[in-house]
């Protein structure tokens, strides 16, 4: 049993740690404050070749391994997480691309979307549909070489920067509801194509999550995602597994900032005339934040080295992403109370890391839907764990 990063991995995590201390820390706490786009960062990235890790290398992309796909979402978490999720929905929408596709489709968009030329996301959830995909009230209806689609999608992160966005659409009425989806490529300039808002948010700042609307959007036919009506449901879900690997990187991330800046902190504060590391209460803390970390970590990049190697990893991401974004969510607590009162500061980074965890146990499905799908697949015995 092998838990070690390889020499290529461990010099990439080298560079993105680098990356995020030089060029993200520096300015995070002021640009979250005032809800900042960062552009410069953005533009280092893809300098980076950041915007292509999920792109294969023939249209100009990284093809990270998934083990390295997750260190990005990681290393990027601990310095901001709002920058990850720029890259988040991107990468997750060239994958889909990539793997499902067209030759056509992949090779009009990926060569741009590779060097962040042009920008991306996805447009699954509605007002009255996220968990529940299948619910979704947003039509496509076939008009001769078009389809016109019309409704409404929410919390669409990258809405007002993406030149396309694959969006989850009903193409029929069929029964069951899931032979009835499909993904259409939409070009963000057609007309009828608006982003209404942006989305008032706890955290998750830097990055924009908006509210658009089709009225009458004209698509061509060809525009469907691997060429086919029907097998949208199926794209977005097999893309949300390979999302949830990078859900569970950045819960590692901000896990580890929390706990960095606790321990810091502790060993920094004196009370009673020693450092408030000294006593046990704290200690005890300490201990919990980093043994829940390390597990976190192990299981995420369990999950991402079994993608590695070719298997389907619904339970594994789902194990990860659960018990990662919960862990996340319990060391931004714990190093908030071992700061006390700085701690509920803004000057503090552990009141950001505080408002941008809970975000993690929702994103990609919430931690209950992952207990479920977990729960099915050992009763179903798909999934054999021991």
């Amino acid at each position: 049993m092998d838990f070690t990063y390889d020499e290529e991995q461990l010099a990439f995590r080298k560079a993105l740690r680098t990356f995020v201390e030089k060029e993200i820390v520096p300015v995070a706490n002021e640009w979250e404050k005032t809800d900042r786009y960062p552009t410069e960062i953005v533009d280092h990235m893809k300098a980076m070749g950041l915007f292509g890790i999920t792109t294969p290398e023939l249209y100009g992309g990284l093809d990270l391994d998934m083990v390295s796909f997750t260190l990005v979402y990681e290393e990027l978490a601990r310095g901001w997480m709002g920058i990850a999720g720029i890259l988040g929905s991107h990468n997750l929408s060239c994958w889909m691309i990539s793997t499902h596709g067209t030759d056509e489709q992949k090779t009009t968009y990926l060569p741009k979307l590779a060097t962040g030329e042009w920008r991306t996301g996805i447009a699954l959830t509605e007002p009255g549909a996220g968990t529940d995909l299948q619910g979704i009230a947003t039509t496509a209806r076939r008009d001769g070489d078009h389809y016109v689609v019309n409704g409404a999608k929410t919390w669409i992160t990258n809405a007002r920067h993406a030149n396309v966005l694959p969006t989850l659409v009903k193409t029929g009425t069929t029964t069951p509801a899931h032979k009835g989806m499909s993904v259409l490529l939409i070009d963000t300039t057609a007309d009828g194509f608006d982003v209404r808002s942006d989305m008032g948010k706890l955290g998750y700042k830097g990055t924009e999550s908006c509210e658009i609307t089709f009225d009458n959007v004209r698509v061509p036919a060809d525009a469907v995602l691997g060429g086919d009506e029907g097998h949208g449901l199926q794209h977005a879900l097999s893309g949300l597994v390979i999302g949830r690997l990078n859900i569970a990187g950045r819960s590692v991330g901000i896990a580890q900032a929390a706990y960095d800046a606790a321990l810091e902190y502790a060993r920094q504060r004196t009370a009673f005339g020693q450092p408030i590391a000294e006593f046990q209460a704290i200690q005890l803390k300490i201990a919990d934040m980093a043994t829940q970390l390390q597990a976190a970590r192990l299981m995420t990049y369990w999950a991402a080295a079994q993608a590695d190697s070719g298997k389907r990893v619904d339970v594994e991401a789902g194990m990860a992403k659960y018990f990662a974004s919960e862990a996340a969510i319990t060391a931004s607590l714990e190093a908030m109370r071992i700061h006390g009162g700085y701690g509920y500061s803004t000057e503090f980074v552990v009141e950001r890391l505080y408002r941008d965890a809970p975000l993690m146990a929702i994103a990609e499905g919430t931690n209950d839907i992952m207990r479920t799908i977990i729960a099915k697949a050992l009763v179903a015995g798909t999934s054999v764990i021991g």
